[in-house]
């Protein structure tokens, strides 16, 4: 996404560290030069206005839900190894294929 214009900072690199801005996870500094692309930029900005409705109502829908102290660790350790290089995001997603018996495959589904 990007309005064309050229930018201080790029659109793409506004968007990839979206959320660490909407969470205040960045320096001061960062968060300035988001700010301004934000003035500059009506499609960022508007996808901006997006994920912060988002992450309000999920706050309002499931603020009250606590988070067991072993799941948050678990999920900051991961934040901490894909951060350093040491995991692809999607590594730990996929769930592996079922194995599928030959007397239950369709003939669609055997090869």
């Amino acid at each position: 996404m990007s309005c064309g214009d050229p930018h201080e900072t790029d659109c793409s690199e506004v968007l990839d560290h979206l959320y660490e801005f909407l969470d205040r996870e960045m320096p001061d500094g960062e968060c300035t030069k988001f700010e301004v692309h934000f003035e500059e930029c009506s499609p960022c900005l508007e996808k901006y206005g997006l994920e912060q409705a988002v992450k309000k109502l999920v706050k309002r829908c499931c603020g009250s839900d606590d988070v067991p102290t072993d799941l948050r660790a678990k999920v900051m350790g991961r934040i901490d190894l894909i951060r350093a290089g040491h995991l692809v995001p999607e590594q730990d997603v996929v769930a592996p294929e079922t194995p599928v018996s030959p007397a239950t495959q369709t003939p669609a589904t055997q090869e």
